[in-house]
């Protein structure tokens, strides 16, 4: 196939000119030729609006390269500054870097987050697409949600790096919404909001359930969560595997967070390493490395369910321990925790003793002495081979190894708690 210099189309790159247009006419001359390679070359810094990806194009960012986000509102439609609608056999590729320049829609610098203007834009978003590459490229400071598929299939994601400002609020990584058959591999992702965060929108609901999810081999930190399928859950999600991946710094770990009316189930994770931290209660997550909640987001939500989860081969160090609860036992089900270790370490200046609810009705942070396992409300819950460990340091709100409440057909088989922090008899603890 041809290769489309965006120079030759009348880019300048000198960091100041909106190349928007020019870059577009590359884009729209390869899609013409039947497809080809629109090059993004190095050596030159590219300010761009939106642009659109179609059919058959390859955007090609070489390393060296580099295209930044304009800061004028006229020149984002869509609010996207890279976007693709109803394309097919497309690609992102190439060692260069995409900068979002997130803090130039900010308003207000707090100590610990950003308030960003309303109309801030997301760096990618790819609408209906199929057959959809993304590989090596840098995303950098993204103002909104990051990489946002929506109605997508058969999506490959390798090898990039997401390198968002831990300070702003709503840089989600990756966000697989409604997509069907998406393998994440090998990536590198910082985030202020969730690194990687499987969706199901209202506002897209008519593309149908997320299914066929695999991410593999990503070492991932956030100040939200590291992986998290919700909140929003209108439709379904099923068949979802998570393995091989390293989380540290991170607010909350494994998250699956069900507010909506849809299900959630055959979920895997395995093979993980987890490192959270408690911190400015601004952002979600009080250290939890494993979640699972299902609470409704308005009194009028019947809120969905979630069956057949594994967790299997974790590692967790952190101020708070694994949090499962609902507001009925029959919204959980099925749910296999197996050689799970969590150390709760106090390494933080913030202070523990609360679970993190939000949102919805079922209140916002909880307190609740920190438990090496928590589990309200689910139905045939297995601990297996699971450990909890504790740090020197030990505030008074560090409680049990494990605690239940509302269990229907609780399994705990060869679960180990450190002397000190006994673990309670779930028959016991029905209340």
């Amino acid at each position: 196939m041809s290769t489309f210099n965006i120079l030759d189309h009348g880019a300048i790159g000198d960091a100041q000119t909106n190349d928007a247009a020019a870059i577009q006419k590359a884009i729209d001359a390869a899609h013409a030729a039947g497809g080809g390679t629109v090059l993004v070359p190095a050596g030159k810094t590219f300010v761009t609006g939106t642009i659109y990806i179609k059919s058959h194009v390859n955007f090609h960012v070489e390393g060296g390269a580099q295209l930044v986000a304009s800061d004028q509102e006229a020149d984002y439609p869509n609010r996207i500054m890279i976007e693709a609608i109803g394309a097919e056999n497309i690609a992102l590729t190439g060692t260069g870097l995409i900068d979002g320049r997130a803090r130039l829609f900010m308003t207000m610098e707090l100590p610990y987050i950003f308030r960003g203007n309303p109309w801030r834009p997301r760096l990618i978003g790819l609408t209906g697409c199929k057959g959809v590459v993304i590989e090596q490229v840098t995303l950098k400071d993204s103002a909104n949600w990051g990489l946002h598929l929506t109605g997508c299939e058969n999506v490959v994601i390798h090898g990039i790096t997401i390198l968002n400002d831990l300070k702003v609020p709503n840089c989600d990584g990756i966000d697989p919404d409604h997509c069907r058959n998406v393998r994440i591999s090998d990536c590198h992702i910082e985030a202020g909001d969730d690194c990687i965060v499987i969706k199901n929108t209202r506002e897209f609901a008519k593309y149908g359930p997320t299914e066929n999810i695999t991410v593999t081999g990503c070492t991932l930190k956030s100040t939200s969560a590291a992986i998290k399928i919700g909140t929003e859950s209108v439709s379904d999600f099923r068949n979802l595997v998570f393995a091989d991946c390293v989380i540290s710094g991170t607010n909350r770990g494994l998250a699956i967070q069900l507010r909506d009316e849809g299900n959630i189930e055959n979920v895997l994770f395995s093979n993980i390493i987890i490192q959270t931290r408690l911190f400015d209660e601004e952002w979600w997550g009080r250290a939890e490395p494993i979640y699972v909640t299902a609470f409704p987001r308005t009194d009028a939500t019947v809120v969905g369910t979630i069956r057949h989860v594994r967790f299997s081969n974790i590692l967790a160090s952190g101020e708070n321990g694994a949090y499962i609860a609902g507001m009925h036992a029959d919204r959980i089900e099925d749910v296999i925790l197996e050689n799970v270790r969590i150390e709760i370490v106090k390494t933080s200046k913030w202070a523990g003793g609360k679970y993190d609810r939000r949102p919805g009705v079922a209140g916002a942070l909880v307190e609740h002495k920190t438990n090496g396992f928590y589990c309200e409300y689910a139905r045939d819950l297995t601990l297996r081979n699971c450990r909890v460990a504790w740090g020197t340091e030990r505030p008074d709100y560090f409680g049990h190894a494990l605690e239940a409440h509302h269990i229907e057909g609780l399994v705990v088989e060869n679960f180990r708690g450190e002397a000190g922090h006994p673990v309670r008899d779930a028959a016991q603890v029905i209340s």
